[in-house]
């Protein structure tokens, strides 16, 4: 008897990072519709849900189905896309497309090293070539562009008066920059070979797209 196939639900896959996930998504669920997600969650076994900062508060609606679905198998997270498909192509400069070419605003001292992450089971994705600081990212563009870019940095004091003072979702916007830049809470830890794995260690044969590379494009 043949195996079979896993059934995946995709919550918000026109958003931003959602399209990234999958080219085209029919709604399988209204998020403000309880009775019917519920219904759209019991046909599937795993969700991702893609949906944006802007509709944090809807994620605790998903839970709340899933919870009453009682089938799902696994909620994944998003952040390799995150990563490639919002800090890194802005060079997490806020109200641009592409990288600067003047100035940059660093969060924090531009030290904590930053490269992407996912999970599955707890499979982490840090290949060496992309395990780069800020600073030296940012280094790294200007040698691509011929041209050195006027550097200001946030200090962790201003920043985290910033979050204080700001309103959702600019404030879950700063937060995760904090996380990420200043305090490199993705890579401020071994990776327990007991429960977790990198995966250009587990599959080295793979070849990844380095940071130096995805830079490439914008020249």
């Amino acid at each position: 008897m043949a195996e079979q196939k896993t059934k995946i639900l995709i919550v918000g896959g026109t958003g931003y990072i959602g399209r990234y996930v999958v080219e085209a998504s029919a709604k399988a669920g209204d998020l403000t519709d309880h009775e019917n997600l519920v219904k759209a969650l019991k046909l599937v076994d795993v969700v991702i849900s893609t949906v944006g900062h802007d509709q944090l508060a809807d994620q605790e609606k998903i839970i709340s189905a899933i919870k009453e679905a009682g089938n799902i198998k696994v909620l994944p997270g998003c952040e390799p896309t995150l990563f490639f498909c919002y800090f890194l192509p802005t060079l997490n400069q806020p109200g641009v497309t592409t990288p600067p070419r003047d100035k940059v605003v660093i969060l924090g001292d531009g030290t904590p090293k930053d490269d992407p992450r996912t999970l599955n089971k707890i499979l982490y994705i840090r290949p060496p070539a992309n395990t780069i600081c800020f600073n030296d990212l940012v280094s790294l563009w200007e040698k691509k562009i011929g041209k050195t870019l006027e550097r200001s940095y946030i200090s962790e004091e201003q920043l985290l008066k910033n979050i204080r003072e700001s309103a959702p979702p600019l404030n879950v916007i700063l937060s995760i920059g904090y996380s990420v830049f200043v305090k490199g809470d993705h890579t401020n830890f071994e990776i327990e070979p007991s429960f977790g794995v990198e995966a250009s260690e587990l599959y080295p044969d793979v070849k990844y797209t380095t940071v130096d590379e995805y830079l490439t494009q914008f020249v």
